[in-house]
């Protein structure tokens, strides 16, 4: 279970929601929502029946929630919503059906977008979604002083993927020039890690070390 149902939380058909969602048995979540449960009860660590759904994978419950007016920016205890953590694991379905009600403004624990994450995991065809059909900042810079781009170079290894999400992030904006919050460039990062090819992006974007 990703969480228990709090004592406060609501009645049965609440508790009966919650689990339905987790489960991804949609016809569970249309009973619990026909006997009167709310479609945005909580559990103990403030998860809804749409985000326990979302952390569960299950993007029929996902859809069926949303359809019923599930509100999908309200952020549990961890500070994750569906939005910001469909983006961070990479959950392309799951992030499709919930973007157009997410607030691209809201953050994760870290101060990020889900843009940074995804960039730092390689997810590309994310990345590719969120800068194509969201208005998430391009330029956001987390509470550790990083923007998407800088978070695929000093947190992964620049393979393939990385390389991809880099050159997504290049074509749709992201500036090269913004430096970490010690001053050191995105460049001189890739370069003290070895990381050729990412190098050679940066440069061919005008990136300075």
């Amino acid at each position: 279970m990703c969480g228990a149902l709090s004592a406060t939380a609501g009645p049965r058909e609440d508790a009966e929601l919650l689990a339905a969602a987790e489960a991804g048995s949609v016809p569970a979540i249309a009973r619990a929502l026909e006997n009167g449960a709310a479609i945005d009860a909580v559990d103990d660590r403030g998860n809804t029946p749409v985000m326990r759904a979302t952390l569960a994978g299950r993007v029929d419950a996902v859809k069926r929630l949303v359809a019923d007016g599930a509100d999908v920016n309200r952020r549990n205890a961890m500070s994750d919503n569906p939005f910001l953590y469909a983006g961070a694991e990479g959950l392309l379905d799951i992030l499709r059906v919930v973007a157009p009600k997410a607030d691209p403004t809201l953050l994760n624990r870290y101060g990020g977008t889900p843009l940074i994450p995804a960039s730092e995991h390689g997810h590309v065809e994310v990345v590719r979604y969120l800068l194509e059909r969201t208005r998430v900042n391009v330029n956001h810079v987390n509470n550790l002083g990083w923007t998407a781009l800088m978070e695929c170079i000093v947190l992964s290894d620049g393979g393939p993927r990385q390389q991809q999400v880099l050159q997504l992030l290049l074509q749709h904006g992201a500036d090269p020039g913004i430096p970490d919050r010690d001053g050191v460039s995105a460049l001189r990062h890739a370069e003290q890690r070895g990381q050729t090819a990412m190098a050679k992006l940066l440069r061919a974007a005008g990136a300075k070390p």
